[in-house]
């Protein structure tokens, strides 16, 4: 997809198909309160844990709204993607829902606890080098051979849709939010965040938390115009992918602001919901608490939803 039309767009009719598609198949996660990390914020902090999510990630709610809602024909070709991790576990998640093959184009580099639980979910992980260039190519390649149904991971309007519903049951969960806070790295969740909430809840301001040595969106957003890294180096793997043209339409159109942190910030962060919130998340995921801490005049007596998007970390090699 390069130029999106009208018709490439999803709508929040689309939301609401896909929460009806993909309720058997995904959890309605917690939201969780921490007085500590209020009190760190000077705001009023709800945690909507999407790394207790199946296959630990926020990402299983747009595959399986993608892989349901494929033909028979289309599906009994399997589906492929490219992903850093949590994308591709979640599309081998849905595939095997459905009974049908699934392949991974992963970055050598990923986490293997990532690629672990890819071949869980039944799934075939492709290595490439850890750059988009490289990615994409390697990718090119496993569609010619197996013919699959390309699901990307955040620059579909199925793939938005389906992470839409997070705002949805968020909303329901928490009333009178002044504020939703997520990661940004392509922008599927934020994507879906704004498509939600422009339309239910309009005067919530939206905004996205980007790693300093990945502040590609946040320099995008500045810009005007797409600005894409080819191979950033950050400790939140889930967001080096550079913003897509249909992301990018959510982002210009509905993003209050893109606030940026360091690697230190997001480990001091990680560590903070860890011992205070008693839960498993990755990197990215600690990067919106992390930009609420260094930016409390924007978000000082509020009350804040805070989407923690992925737990699926390498114990192994913690941060802290």
């Amino acid at each position: 997809m390069t130029d999106i039309t009208p018709t490439d767009i999803p709508c929040f009719d689309d939301v609401l198909a896909a929460r009806d598609r993909i309720a058997e198949h995904v959890h309605r996660t917690p939201v969780l309160t921490s007085r500590m990390l209020d009190g760190l914020s000077g705001a009023t902090l709800f945690f909507k844990c999407e790394n207790l999510q199946k296959a630990g990630a926020f990402k299983a709610r747009g595959a399986s709204n993608a892989v349901f809602g494929l033909t028979d024909a289309q599906a009994a070709r399997g589906v492929a993607t490219h992903s850093s991790g949590n994308h591709g576990t979640c599309l081998a998640y849905a595939a095997g829902r459905r009974g049908i093959p699934c392949t991974v184009v992963m970055p050598r580099t990923a986490p293997e606890a990532k690629k672990d639980a890819v071949r869980g979910y039944g799934g075939r992980v492709v290595e490439c080098e850890p750059s988009t260039s490289s990615r994409e190519a390697v990718f090119a390649e496993v569609v010619a051979e197996t013919g699959a149904e390309f699901v990307h991971p955040y620059n579909d309007p199925r793939v938005i849709a389906g992470q839409g519903t997070c705002a949805l049951e968020l909303v329901d969960q928490v009333a009178n939010l002044d504020a939703v806070i997520a990661p940004i790295g392509g922008g599927g969740m934020i994507s879906g965040t704004c498509l939600t909430l422009s339309t239910i809840s309009p005067q919530i301001r939206i905004y996205a938390a980007e790693p300093e040595q990945a502040d590609d969106a946040a320099r995008s957003f500045r810009a005007g115009h797409i600005i894409a890294d080819d191979a950033p180096e950050t400790i939140a793997d889930g967001l080096k992918v550079p913003l897509k043209e249909l992301t990018w339409h959510f982002v210009r159109n509905h993003v209050a602001d893109i606030l940026t942190v360091s690697e230190a910030e997001i480990v001091a962060a990680m560590e903070l919901i860890w011992k205070r919130l008693k839960i498993v998340m990755e990197p990215s995921s600690a990067v919106p608490l992390a930009a609420i801490l260094k930016n409390p005049k924007i978000f000082i007596g509020q009350r804040v939803g805070v989407i923690i998007t992925g737990g699926n970390v390498d114990l192994r090699k913690l941060p802290f």
